[in-house]
């Protein structure tokens, strides 16, 4: 499958919506950084794709894409649908600002973003991104990347969301984090 798309676009074939729906979500994560990039963002509103299961950077690369393809839909409650399959991509910024949007995200979506994006996130836009959802988060806090994004939380933060989570830095204290070895 990588040749047949390598040898396609080396005959000068552009990656558009019906190339992307005969590669679909089955191959996608084979496309490399080059072929990422020369994906016209438009062609992602009418191929469906799901990077999640693809490399971090493809992942980054086709958010960026995701964006710009659905920026007029951006003050639509129908963006966070659109751009969905592509937040596993999303720079903290972005889900700072969806956090503000109400979109009720769920467990399984939050889990897995970005880890330094999720990393950067307070547990006020955590509680704007999950909403509704946000009693589960508990049900996660003692397996990554919960538990790693709770012990860089103010503990008087977390206890302020209700849901019973621990680990969090005490105020007054500094928290020293000690290279791994193997």
């Amino acid at each position: 499958a990588s040749a047949a798309i390598r040898r396609y676009v080396e005959l000068g074939h552009a990656l558009n919506a019906t190339a992307l729906d005969a590669i679909g979500p089955r191959y996608v994560c084979l496309l490399n950084g080059t072929q990422l990039e020369a994906i016209h963002p438009a062609s992602l509103r009418l191929a469906s794709l799901d990077p999640s299961a693809c490399s971090q950077e493809t992942k980054n690369i086709l958010y960026q894409k995701a964006k710009e393809a659905f920026s007029d839909k951006h003050h639509l409650p129908a963006y966070y649908e659109l751009i969905l399959p592509y937040l596993g991509g999303a720079p903290a910024v972005d889900l700072k600002a969806l956090s503000k949007a109400d979109v009720n995200m769920n467990i399984s979506t939050f889990v897995t973003l970005r880890r330094d994006s999720l990393m950067h996130l307070t547990p006020r836009e955590v509680q704007g991104l999950l909403g509704i959802n946000l009693p589960e988060l508990a049900q996660w806090q003692d397996r990554a990347p919960v538990r790693d994004w709770i012990q860089v939380q103010k503990q008087s933060e977390l206890e302020q969301l209700h849901l019973g989570l621990s680990g969090g830095t005490q105020e007054g204290y500094i928290n020293i984090v000690t290279p791994k070895f193997p």
